[in-house]
């Protein structure tokens, strides 16, 4: 193998320049040409290539986002749009290719493997943690801080005024974000979309709470288990109490990546590279019970990726 190219796709995930840069470096000191491709498959298809050097990469691994950009790609879909892309990894003598995503992008890369024999290896990355196969994926980790650090804030001003303060936070159908911020935050009550909640629960929950003196709550939602909006109306209607909504939306994908979510994806996107060298394809890098190991790309969506019930069972506990 002479060359290989790394591109990222779907949602930006911090931490992805982290593994940008690991396969970038790891290839070249191993006298591989390397590209990077930009806006994803729409870049591949586009033939949006350009060859990285040890300076590409320089100054990156603190910086949220990816520097090769990130797109959608309908066309990417069709048959036809991935034999332009296989035709343009052809061209450019590309035999490996390393794709930093979610299991959307796993899927598109799959196809490459499955159709035209390209050399694929996956390296997860979704702030969502909803990947099947991997304790944990790029972002998820820097995410939750960035979540918990809003929840102190907001709790200052709960305090001060008062009030109970719902926050709706990312995670598409998946309820990690909301459960891991909500546990380190010390949050009243945690709503996912794994476990079914009784509106009127919560509300006596918060009505023992104002009886005893604790005039001030904080309830996180997860954005795939209903609107906070909805949520805030329902317990004013049925408390009277004030509240107020906040829906910390993107703010949640940026950001300097943490120690943690640098060095898991420095780890995968050495090991990726490790694989193609080793021959190794249609395999995703995954994080399983501190080790780093390569399963299967199908296995990233052959399942559902279950929360840890006794992590809900333990939050509803402390919050009494």
């Amino acid at each position: 193998m002479e060359a290989i190219g790394v591109l990222t796709s779907g949602g930006d995930a911090p931490g992805m320049n982290a593994a940008v840069r690991a396969v970038v470096r790891k290839a070249l000191y191993h006298g591989l040409t390397v590209y990077g491709i930009e806006r994803g498959y729409a870049g591949l298809i586009n033939n949006e290539m350009n060859l990285m050097t040890l300076g590409s990469v320089g100054d990156i691994i603190q910086r949220g986002g990816t520097i090769l950009k990130t797109a959608r790609s309908l066309e990417f879909k069709t048959r036809a749009g991935r034999e332009k892309a296989y035709q343009n990894l052809l061209n450019a003598g590309i035999e490996g290719l390393v794709i930093i995503g979610g299991d959307g992008s796993f899927q598109g890369a799959l196809k490459l493997y499955e159709e035209f024999g390209v050399k694929v290896i996956g390296i997860p990355a979704t702030i969502d943690n909803d990947i099947y196969g991997t304790d944990y994926s790029i972002g998820f980790d820097t995410t939750v801080n960035t979540v918990v650090d809003a929840i102190n804030k907001i709790r200052d001003t709960a305090f001060s005024h008062e009030r109970t303060f719902i926050i709706e936070v990312m995670g598409r159908n998946a309820g990690f974000i909301a459960l891991e911020a909500g546990i380190a935050g010390g949050a009243e009550s945690i709503i996912i979309p794994e476990i079914p909640y009784s509106i009127d629960e919560i509300c006596q929950k918060l009505i023992k709470s104002h009886q005893r003196g604790k005039l001030h709550s904080i309830i996180v939602i997860a954005e795939g288990a209903g609107s906070g909006i909805k949520l805030g109306e329902m317990i004013k209607e049925k408390t009277g109490f004030e509240t107020r909504v906040t829906i910390l939306g993107h703010i949640q994908r940026g950001g300097s990546p943490s120690a943690f979510d640098r060095i898991l994806a420095s780890r995968m996107g050495a090991l990726a590279v490790d694989a193609l060298l080793n021959d190794t394809s249609g395999m995703m890098v995954a994080y399983e019970k501190g080790e780093y190991v390569l399963k299967p790309l199908d296995v990233a969506f052959s399942g559902k990726k279950e929360i840890n019930k006794e992590y809900y069972r333990l939050a509803d506990i402390l919050s009494i």
